[in-house]
């Protein structure tokens, strides 16, 4: 039997993958779709939270920088990480894509070059507003005090088309998938309008074998090790997966900057006690953010949250009796997370097995900015009648950047402005491991439109 060559095979199916599958697949093109995740939907989604961390995320819920300082988190499902995250959608700004044009050279990095292909992209999404009748004590709390401060706040936006809150629904059940259908992840608002889309699950790819003509897959699934050729192929696995990937087959002598500038916005989470019950975690626990511009320039936003039970356990990290007397408390929190700008000073790589390995510390930039943010935090809590402020211990990352940076200099950039990389053209990656730097700015969006602009130039090639 002759070999099966695609057009096009995708490796992920995130903000990046799914994305590009649908489009290549839409446009007449042969696609299969990747994923090393299985495939859920709102039905068979896990119901609590042990049992989804472990079954919906890499690392069973976390993985570790080489330190074991920092945590991270990415999903591993049918719809990546837009499966299990909060989908605030923003398109990003004049700061951002001016210190992008100027890291890399390249001049599509502009709100008006992009803005076509953010337009294409909210065609297939809901972005919901959310207004006053929505917001919770919790939010109510973050404005109040954001207010007496003269902190400038706004309505978050976020990707959803009826999450029922009148009816009783509470948001916080979306961080291990939605059961309505309701959050735009890529599987709802893409992957389920291509039901013929040929997709391999559970398959975990391990090495490229680029050729001039076509590049090979191989990996290992469900039925064991396999290979798949394509003519092209989108390495969609976000940085640490394509990190990985590219370090394993080889490629760290052609591409020297290959794991270099890993960059994420790391959450700091902050508590505030209240003496009446907040209950953070009813309704639409995300709501409200800062649009402070002391804030953006200072390298940091701030945005009303909570999570969990066990995951708020786990942020106060503290054991015993102390542990036991703050999370009987649970209802009484008010939240407030700050998400930094950080450097791009991290490092992707593998070791001898080829596991990732990540190496990842706070600079003395990074530092700055977190303490900045905790004293307005405190502030805010303080003018909001909290009684006690609780910062949490325990960071971790989210957004999850860079490694393959786009460029216009080989020597310190991975993955070209035509989003080939170096010294390919057969080979192609747009999500956010070709970020330059940390936007600072939720980057869910800007993927799918940097990803619906790779799809557009593919298809015509």
């Amino acid at each position: 039997m002759a070999e099966k060559i695609y057009d096009v095979i995708v490796v992920g199916s995130g903000a990046s993958g799914g994305v590009l599958a649908t489009n290549l697949h839409l446009a007449g093109m042969n696609v299969l779709l990747l994923e090393a995740g299985k495939k859920f939907d709102r039905k068979t989604f896990p119901r609590t939270e042990a049992d989804y961390s472990t079954q919906l995320f890499w690392g069973g819920g976390l993985e570790f920088s080489a330190d074991a300082r920092l945590a991270f988190m990415r999903g591993k499902c049918v719809g990546g990480t837009t499966i299990v995250n909060q989908c605030d959608l923003d398109r990003f700004d004049d700061v951002a894509f001016a210190d992008w044009r100027a890291a890399s050279g390249v001049d599509f990095f502009s709100l008006p070059a992009m803005t076509p292909y953010y337009d294409a992209v909210q065609k297939h999404l809901h972005i919901h507003e959310f207004t006053p009748d929505e917001f919770t004590e919790n939010a109510k709390q973050f404005i109040r005090g954001c207010d007496a401060m003269g902190y400038r706040w706004g309505p978050l936006h976020r990707g959803q088309s009826d999450c029922r809150l009148k009816e009783g629904n509470d948001c916080i059940g979306c961080l291990g998938g939605c059961q309505l259908d309701s959050k735009q992840s890529t599987w709802v608002c893409f992957l389920q309008r291509v039901p013929d889309l040929p997709m391999v699950t559970e398959f975990t790819a391990e090495k490229l074998e680029i050729g001039k003509e076509t590049v090979k897959v191989h990996g290992a699934g469900r039925e064991g090790k396999q290979t798949f050729t394509g003519k092209n192929a989108v390495c969609a696995g976000g940085a640490f997966g394509n990190a990985v990937l590219l370090h394993n087959s080889g490629l760290k002598n052609r591409l020297p900057a290959l794991g270099k500038g890993f960059c994420m916005h790391p959450q700091l989470m902050f508590f505030g006690l209240f003496d009446h019950p907040v209950n953070a975690h009813k309704g639409a626990f995300q709501s409200v953010c800062s649009h402070d511009p002391g804030f953006r320039a200072a390298g940091f936003k701030l945005e009303n949250v909570y999570a969990p039970p066990i995951s708020i356990a786990m942020l106060y990290a503290k054991m015993g009796r102390e542990g036991q007397a703050f999370i009987k408390n649970y209802a009484y929190y008010g939240c407030i997370e700050a998400a930094i700008r950080d450097e791009p000073a991290g490092e992707l790589s593998t070791d001898k097995k080829g596991r990732l390995v990540i190496k990842k510390t706070f600079t003395a930039q990074d530092e700055s900015r977190a303490a900045q943010a905790k004293s307005v935090i405190q502030n805010i809590f303080e003018k909001a009648g909290a009684k006690k402020f609780i910062p949490a211990s325990f960071r971790f990352g989210l957004h999850l950047m860079g490694g393959c940076a786009m460029g216009v200099d080989e020597k310190s950039s991975v993955v070209g402005p035509d989003f080939a990389l170096h010294g390919t053209n057969n080979v192609f990656i747009s999500d956010s491991s070709i970020f330059p730097n940390a936007p600072g700015i939720n980057p869910y969006f800007t993927i799918m439109a940097l990803s619906q602009k790779l799809s557009d130039e593919l298809s015509a090639r």
